[in-house]
């Protein structure tokens, strides 16, 4: 319950700037065009605050933060008095009333590259896209890749971290190869090798890009030393200690830190002899295992947690930049974000990508409580993405959309005169069933992910 209102309140936070950015955007650029204002509203329904400034526009948050909207002055929705007509939206030269819909997601792509900014300027913590285990038989495989590589590049792009590395792999669905540089490990020596896609079978539903190349993202070896021995839990009980070196349990020699952890689980407020080494001695326990519910199961606990082995040097660091730097890579990977959710829509339409893909709000909250769960630098990468596609989407050229009405204003632009009425209403008929569908497969789709 706690992981679903965290994740609701993240969403709520996420959209309610998201859209407070893209509504300011058309606000922003409406009020410098002479257009008057008449409101600009977060979300939907009975107003929870409302203040009115100066020039007459009331700034609204309502109850259902689903989204908003900015009201302009228009006579195609309400009578306008003779004196305010200069100032209503459709008495606008048509290249002000584009640029006034454009800024919207304009907007949101400036809003992008501020939030990586930040997150460069802060600095996070990432991981060098070193090879872990490679699955036998798979492409990776095949390929000739092998543990210890590390990916410098995919294609032409290079590839500081997974993240990085999952983005370019997502771009190469559809795609019959897949060229990737790697360094070879302890070697400055680097080669290419070609993967063969046409045997790629990618259910993100699954698995990950990574993981259905048959690659694995290196991990330190995990060590059968005790790393963290919980409060009033059996191990503090048992008389383990930080330090403590597993070697048998009930006179079962431990080889490792999975063996241990099968062991207990199978053995649910069981006795147990613990036969540690500690500071050069060998230290016998006795006591009880816990035990915990896994799912309708009953298994066994001990309260402890591993060491890691070291990370090799260099392949753990802070990826953080100084101001002028974070600049441009924060318009770097706006720009590759844009370019890459626009080859996803391509692929969409010819059917490389299945519409089983596409997201909805349900998926948006869960990644919006596990982005901020794990921290700020996180919870603005997060907004960066959802920006950099909201405003894609609104770009489409679907009545209703952004997109729509500035496909109409473009028309008018070419013809010298505009779209007639009746058929721009025709567009936003069919402009709504066309969203209406999308939206509800997306919902489908998060709900049987559930």
């Amino acid at each position: 319950m706690l992981d679903f209102l965290w994740s609701l309140g993240s969403f709520v936070v996420a959209l309610g700037i998201l859209v407070a950015v893209h509504e300011w955007g058309h606000f922003w650029v409406a009020r410098r065009c002479g257009v008057k204002v008449e409101r600009f509203s977060i979300g939907f329904g009975k107003a929870l605050w409302r203040r009115t400034d100066k020039l007459g526009t009331e700034y609204v948050i309502a109850a259902i933060p689903l989204g908003g909207y900015v009201k302009m002055l228009d006579e195609r929705v309400d009578d306008v008095l003779e004196e305010d007509l200069p100032h209503a939206f459709n008495r606008q030269h048509v290249l002000k009333r584009i640029a006034i819909i454009a800024a919207g997601p304009l907007t949101n792509f400036i809003f992008a590259i501020f939030a990586l900014f930040v997150m460069y300027l802060i600095g996070v913590q990432t991981i060098k896209p070193m090879l872990g285990d490679i699955k036998p038989d798979s492409i990776a495989s095949q390929a000739g890749l092998v543990q210890g590589s590390i990916i410098k590049k995919i294609g032409e792009r290079d590839t500081i971290d997974w993240q990085a590395v999952n983005l370019e792999l997502i771009s190469y669905i559809g795609n019959d190869s897949l060229p990737i540089t790697v360094s070879l490990p302890n070697s400055p020596v680097k080669q290419t090798r070609l993967l063969d896609l046409s045997t790629w079978q990618f259910n993100p539903e699954k698995d990950s890009a990574i993981d259905s190349l048959g690659l694995s993202v290196y991990r330190p070896d995990v060590l059968s030393i005790v790393g963290l021995v919980a409060e009033k839990s059996a191990a503090q009980q048992l008389g383990l200690r930080v330090g403590d070196k597993i070697q048998q349990v009930d006179g079962t020699t431990m080889l490792n830190w999975e063996q241990i952890v099968s062991y207990v689980a199978k053995r649910p407020n069981a006795d147990v002899v613990i036969t540690v080494l500690r500071d050069d001695r060998v230290v016998e326990l006795n006591g009880m295992l816990g035990s915990r519910q896994d799912g309708d199961k009953e298994i066994g606990y001990l309260g402890v947690s591993p060491t890691l082995a070291a990370w090799p040097k260099g392949v753990l660091f802070t990826h953080q930049y100084g101001p002028i730097d974070a600049v441009v890579q924060a318009s770097d990977k706006t720009w590759r974000l844009m370019t890459l959710s626009i080859e996803m829509l391509g692929k969409l339409i010819t059917g490389d990508v299945s519409v089983k893909n596409l997201s909805g709000p349900i998926s948006i909250a869960q990644g919006a409580g596990m982005s901020a769960s794990s921290g700020l630098v996180y919870f603005l990468s997060f907004l960066a993405l959802i920006s950099v596609n909201l405003g894609i989407i609104n770009l489409l050229p679907i009545p209703v959309l952004d997109g729509g009405h500035l496909l109409y204003y473009f028309i008018e632009l070419l013809r010298g005169r505009p779209v007639p009425d009746s058929v721009q209403e025709i567009g936003f008929k069919i402009g709504g069933l066309l969203l209406l569908l999308f939206m509800s497969i997306a919902i489908i789709n998060d709900i049987t992910r559930l």
